[in-house]
């Protein structure tokens, strides 16, 4: 509850001025909530318009994306980039393609970003990108077209020390092949440090792939020994999706010894009691780009369910949202309550409501958000960039070091700042104190821009 009256004030200035942006709003109001604590101690803050300037991204590109399909149709899509904050960085955040994406969900994830890459500690600032192009089903050729209208507006807009775009729902390592490839020969420059994600021929980086995974589950199992004296080894998973973050966080759970029983795609999700055959899914997933039904076909003993929002009654140990936002409602939120969970970290942005949040926490599960514990991809991301500007490519087993380090140490500053505001081990009150802190110092420093 807001009772602070200048976010109150400044929270009802949004609220008038983007009444038709509920992810946008949901997201601001949960930060506000949070940031309290430390509003009262800086009263200069109000003067300088800091928080007001906070929620007003700096810059936000529309544009129309026109390509043909295979058959010779035109077709019209809207393109997005909010370039949200570069107050310690150039702008970092991903792009996606999917039917879904709008202004609203565009400045929720962009907003999201500014505190997710400030925990990090590495120099970025926040954005996010994308269109509601949708490229399931589509041809290559297609996704290739698409990729290379999109970019031809883009490209003016992105630059290694302006913005650096990178991959999200919907643009994995072809789609970023396809808008480096447009990028370049329109610049008639390789600038590798433009797009992160890139394929390991030409400037991506190793452990990329697997890092918002990896990630989740490395913050994970420092909170679950830090706050509760427990580990992955031996728990029962449950990891809803089944892209990039979903595998690779269902993969370091396994190899830490946890068994992940269930998965799920937008239409469903499959239970296999003996734990999920990770290379029979990621065949399904990566390989044949089908539906998780598939997995229930082929693998005796499993089953596959119609509707993707009950995976959370299966019973399970610890739960991996990997799938979009607002995915687990006070329902879901519940049955793992019912079912004995002992804690949800999050791995997609913003997939619990509010209210499963604070059910969550009522009842006593560890919850982490997602702006704490999936910040292992744009980490990488930021790993890849210094692997650019260096001109050198470091190992697998370098990466994944460097990410397991500083999983660790957004852990340790969520923690410490829970600490100093009075509420140790509320990881979602840390995460966005300590988040917003350092962007907030230097927002100071540059003065009213």
């Amino acid at each position: 509850m807001l009772t602070n009256e200048y976010l109150q004030r400044v929270y009802a200035e949004v609220e008038r001025r983007d009444a038709n942006e509920p992810e946008f709003l949901q997201a601001v109001r949960e930060v506000f909530e949070s940031l309290q604590l430390v509003v009262d101690k800086h009263p200069e803050w109000e003067k300088a318009g800091l928080i007001e300037r906070f929620v007003e991204p700096e810059r936000v590109v529309e544009f129309r994306v026109p390509w043909v399909d295979d058959e010779g149709k035109l077709h019209i899509n809207r393109g997005f980039r909010v370039q949200y904050n570069s107050a310690i960085g150039p702008y970092k955040g991903g792009l996606r393609f999917h039917p879904s994406v709008n202004l609203s969900i565009m400045k929720f994830l962009g907003f999201e970003q500014i505190l997710k890459n400030s925990l990090t500690t590495l120099p970025m600032g926040g954005g996010k990108g994308g269109s509601d192009f949708d490229p399931k089903g589509k041809s290559d050729a297609e996704v290739m077209r698409f990729c290379q209208s999109f970019m031809t507006e883009l490209y003016r807009h992105i630059g290694q020390f302006t913005d650096v775009p990178a991959g999200d729902i919907g643009v994995g390592a072809r789609e970023i092949g396809y808008l480096f490839g447009q990028y370049k020969r329109i610049t008639d420059r390789f600038d590798g440090g433009v797009l992160t994600g890139k394929g390991l021929s030409f400037g991506g980086s190793l452990a990329r792939t697997q890092a918002t995974g990896y990630g989740l589950c490395y913050f994970a199992a420092e909170a679950l020994q830090h706050l509760k004296g427990e580990s992955f080894e031996g728990k029962t998973v449950v990891v809803s999706g089944s892209g990039n973050v979903a595998q690779y966080a269902a993969e370091k759970a396994t190899q830490l010894g946890a068994k992940v029983v269930a998965m799920s795609d937008s239409q469903g999700y499959i239970y296999d009691p003996n734990g999920v055959q990770l290379e029979k899914l990621f065949d399904i997933k990566q390989n044949r780009r089908a539906r998780i039904s598939v997995y229930a076909d082929e693998v005796a003993g499993s089953e596959y369910h119609s509707g993707c929002r009950d995976i959370w009654t299966v019973k399970c140990d610890i739960a991996l949202p990997c799938a979009s936002q607002n995915e687990m409602d006070v329902k879901g939120a519940q049955a793992l309550v019912d079912n004995g969970a002992i804690a949800v970290f999050e791995g997609a942005n913003m997939p619990l409501t509010p209210e499963a949040i604070e059910l969550v926490k009522a009842n006593g599960l560890l919850y982490s958000p997602g702006k704490a514990s999936n910040a292992g991809g744009v980490a990488t991301s930021g790993l890849e960039m210094s692997q650019n500007s260096l001109r050198l490519s470091w190992s697998f087993e370098e990466v994944d070091e460097r990410l397991h380090g500083i999983m660790k140490s957004i852990y340790k500053a969520c923690y410490d700042a829970s600490c100093e505001c009075g509420q140790p081990g509320d990881l979602m009150l840390g995460a966005n104190v300590a988040g917003f802190l350092k962007v907030a110092n230097a927002m100071m420093a540059q003065g009213v821009v």
